[in-house]
């Protein structure tokens, strides 16, 4: 059984500053420490109920912060940037299950350091209709391939808002939502333990897990920040302009959704920065 893991790092127990999770500054080397611990209890407990083979996409920041040497279950780790799938880059539809690790919520949601793709550009962005993080944003490449999702970890906001698109999803809610800059934290050692729990039962549930629910042809609409960002993104073919900062995007394949979506993102984030 193989399983496919993206990786992020703001819903780590613990993380509540950006300085926690950017490289070079504050104490990010040991949060990067706790994620790779929620990122193995992951593994060992989807080992444990089966599952036999890893692929591990760092998705945070440059896509650089795991150790290889030191993750569980002889795991594939696939790392760095500029990946056509980004935080989906390797999955196939040869895998069984997808775990979003260490996931954080939406820009508009009150979840610790929440922020959709990139937080200087994106307001807010709807899957047909719905408010989606990353979580629901990824899950279009999930449903293109046929792939369940079947755990999300995070804060207790991100659990609730993947549950949206992905109905029956098992949550590893390893800390609780305060404000955007707070957070109320389990012991890493709970929380790796939680971890582990929720993904064996997640891959013993596997039978009844199905595909991401978005029903097809998909829109995304997009609110940016301001309306320099609309213009620009609507460079972008398939792209429609919509009132005030809105754009949106329409399409029956999903993954072709999303890959225009990320071009939105990477030629949006310049001007942005």
């Amino acid at each position: 059984m193989r399983v496919f893991i993206s990786s992020d790092m703001e819903g780590t127990a613990g993380v509540a500053d950006w300085s926690q999770c950017l490289a070079g500054a504050g104490d990010y080397e040991y949060y990067r420490g706790l994620l790779q611990a929620e990122v193995n209890a992951a593994i060992e407990g989807a080992a444990s109920a089966g599952a036999n083979e890893f692929l591990v996409n760092d998705s945070h920041s440059k896509m650089i912060n795991l150790r290889p040497d030191t993750l569980a279950g002889n795991a594939r780790y696939l790392s760095g940037r500029h990946k056509p799938l980004y935080m989906m880059q390797g999955l196939d539809a040869s895998f069984d299950a997808i775990f979003f690790i260490s996931y954080h919520g939406s820009m508009s949601a009150r979840s610790p350091l929440s922020h959709t793709y990139n937080p200087r550009a994106i307001a807010e962005v709807t899957l047909n209709g719905v408010i989606v993080g990353e979580s629901g944003i990824n899950a279009l490449v999930a449903l293109g391939y046929g792939v369940p999702i079947v755990l999300i970890t995070g804060d207790d906001v991100t659990v609730e808002e993947a549950a949206r698109v992905s109905p029956g999803i098992h949550g590893a809610a390893v800390k609780t939502a305060v404000t955007r800059f707070a957070a109320n934290s389990l012991h890493p050692v709970k929380a790796c333990e939680l971890i582990r729990d929720q993904a064996a039962a997640a891959i013993r549930s596997i039978a009844a897990a199905a595909p991401p629910a978005i029903e097809l042809p998909a829109t995304l609409r997009v609110t940016f920040r301001d309306a320099s960002l609309a213009d620009m993104a609507t460079w972008i073919v398939g792209v429609e302009r919509g009132p005030g900062t809105t754009i949106t995007m329409t399409d029956t394949d999903p993954i072709a959704l999303f890959q225009r979506f990320i071009c939105v993102v990477v030629l949006t984030r310049d001007i942005a920065e």
